[in-house]
């Protein structure tokens, strides 16, 4: 059981996972490069221990391989969710199977909360507090400043219906004041939605650092209602320890390395961002509550923990794909029917899921892809790919392949417009508004053979085809702005009768480096309601039915943010310095 970070950076160090980065850095950009730099690399976690400004060490990359993630948490999480789902689906176990099932029953008593009298993190009070004081990292030149980039936002229900812990971003704008990024979907925005139903200010405590257990309890998507803190306790391997703040208020996790109180008022807003994020693009500038600080603890010479994001992949991939080996045995239990779930992180996540389910009668499986949108986060899928194949669909080009040699795409494309979509994706028409899709392919037969190589014709403005996988056309056009009717004509172009999908980029070599280029270009930049375009489009019986080919107008459109990238002066800055400080192995 690793207790608090310090445990953690111990272990990381034995194991050769660790870089003690000696000389000065800035937090503002400088120490962000340095990250991106040594995590494309496969390199270390980072311990920045003079930071220019403040005088709390950054240590960055702490979870961003997945032999790092194995140190954090080991097997035991992952055997504890098998083992709950076998005795879930034993509903009326024998004597012998509960004996069986003992290590089990040991370990759910083990789970829970325990107060102690005190903890390292009441070691130290700022009264006034000092954020400025705090190494917040800026990560991009475009940022609208300095952010806590894994903050643990903790809070209560106002009617005492339970408690939140997730990670939504903190935007300093001065020594007591913070920018929230609650989005109305998570359960910390639905906890001051209430408050602010009831013109209340709500009680907020930020907190930094801390073991592993907690700072992915933090991301991960669990239902509404089910509580952070016990799945802390599960990951740690034992009751999680907090202890009383003696001024009041929430009760504070023992070992943390900050803990910032304060709240947040109803109906006060102020602009929040840009901010660089994890889809690899800026989110842009919006009005989000404020937070309003009153104190901060710390442990003696704590440690401030913080990540980068950015274009995929990075530190947070290894973390998503970590979070879904752990919850996915769970997902048959709560959506019947539904036999294996991924969502891609390539895409940020969010902008795509493959599911495996049961087809056992007619469109079971579309039934199963409405449970999908429905739960959670889960619902802020944009595309959904959904088989009743015997294939591993965390596999894409497998996954891919199979459902275009299947899909009939009269029948098996659902387009749902005029819906929710993630804050984070701009592709719809307005913030938080766009549309989404589900895409089948049934049946054990397939119903064409996809062609794998192109000779033929292209329109005269169209140019640098490319065969990514079987079936799938990738091709160059100009931009949205100078030609927005290009689908359309690409679509009923005579030599691509042939082709099931065309994707249209504006650079099909850039598109088609790898498959992490590709999935990220493709399901990133297109809204399902406006961008696919069919050779023919019918409505028969108030469904939208194509003819193939199908194009995907995947160009970057005015209303789209910048993808991200280093700014030059940065760039300079860090290639003359990082060879002083960072071993030649990891550049």
């Amino acid at each position: 059981m690793i207790k608090d970070l310090r445990e953690f950076l111990e272990i990381l160090q034995r194991e050769g996972e660790l870089h003690v980065v000696e000389g000065e850095v800035d937090p503002h950009l400088e120490i962000a490069e340095i990250h991106r730099r040594v995590i494309a690399r496969g390199g270390p976690a980072l311990l920045f221990t003079k930071v220019r400004g403040s005088t709390f060490p950054v240590v960055t990359n702490l979870f961003g391989s997945n032999r790092r993630m194995e140190l954090a948490f080991g097997r035991r999480p992952l055997d504890f969710v098998a083992d709950l789902v076998r005795a879930a689906e034993q509903l009326s176990p024998s004597l012998k199977k509960v004996w069986e099932m003992r290590g089990l029953i040991r370990s759910m008593l083990k789970i829970g909360t325990s107060i102690q009298r005190s903890g390292p993190i009441l070691e130290s009070c700022m009264i006034p507090p000092r954020l400025t004081e705090l190494p917040m990292l800026t990560s991009w030149a475009s940022d609208g400043g300095p952010f806590v980039t894994l903050p643990l936002i903790y809070t209560e229900h106002p009617e005492g219906k339970g408690h939140n812990l997730g990670m939504y971003r903190i935007h300093r704008y001065d020594d007591t004041t913070t920018g929230i990024h609650w989005q109305i979907h998570k359960g910390g925005g639905f906890h001051y939605h209430e408050a602010e139903k009831k013109n209340q200010s709500l009680p907020v405590s930020l907190f930094i650092g801390g073991p592993p257990a907690l700072m992915l309890a933090a991301i991960a998507p669990l239902p509404e209602n089910l509580p952070e803190l016990m799945l802390a306790s599960l990951l740690q391997g034992g009751k999680f320890p907090l202890t009383r703040d003696p001024r009041g208020g929430h009760v504070l996790p023992a070992f943390v390395e900050f803990a910032v109180k304060g709240s947040v008022p109803p109906h006060v807003r102020r602009p929040e961002g840009p901010f660089g994020d994890h889809y690899g693009y800026n989110s842009l500038q919006h009005d989000y509550p404020i937070f309003q600080v009153d104190r901060i603890y710390h442990r003696r010479d704590a440690i401030y923990p913080a990540t980068v994001v950015g274009r995929p992949r990075q530190e947070d991939f290894y973390i998503g794909d970590f979070l879904q080996d752990l919850l996915s045995p769970l997902f048959p239990l709560v959506m019947s029917g539904v036999r294996q779930l991924k969502t891609f992180g390539e895409a940020g996540f969010h902008c795509l899921a493959a599911a495996r389910v049961a087809d056992r009668y007619p469109r079971e499986a579309f039934a199963s892809g409405l449970r999908i949108l429905g739960e959670g986060q889960l619902s802020l899928t944009k595309f959904l790919l959904i088989t009743d194949g015997e294939l591993d669909v965390a596999d894409f080009p497998r996954l891919w392949v199979h459902l275009l040699e299947r899909v009939d795409w009269r029948t098996d494309l659902f387009i749902f417009a005029n819906v929710s979509q993630d804050t984070l994706d701009y592709t719809g028409p307005s913030v938080n508004k766009g549309s989404k899709a589900m895409l089948m392919g049934l049946g054990k037969e397939p119903k064409r053979v996809l062609p794998e190589s192109f000779s033929g014709e292209l329109p005269a403005e169209v140019a640098d085809p490319v065969v990514f996988l079987p079936g799938t056309l990738v091709v160059s056009g100009p931009s949205w702005q100078k030609d927005q009717e290009l689908p359309k004509r690409l679509a009923a172009y005579p030599s691509l009768v042939e082709w099931p999908v065309i994707i249209l980029v504006d650079d099909s070599r850039a598109a088609t480096l790898n498959l992490q280029e590709f999935i990220w270009s493709f399901f990133t930049r297109f809204e399902p309601a406006a961008d696919i375009h069919g050779a023919v489009t019918l409505v028969h019986r108030f469904h939208v039915g194509l003819t193939p080919p199908v194009v995907f107008d995947c160009r970057m459109k005015p209303w789209y943010p910048e993808v991200l990238e280093v700014d030059p002066v940065t760039r300079q800055l860090v290639d003359k310095k990082i060879s002083g400080l960072i071993p030649s192995q990891w550049l």
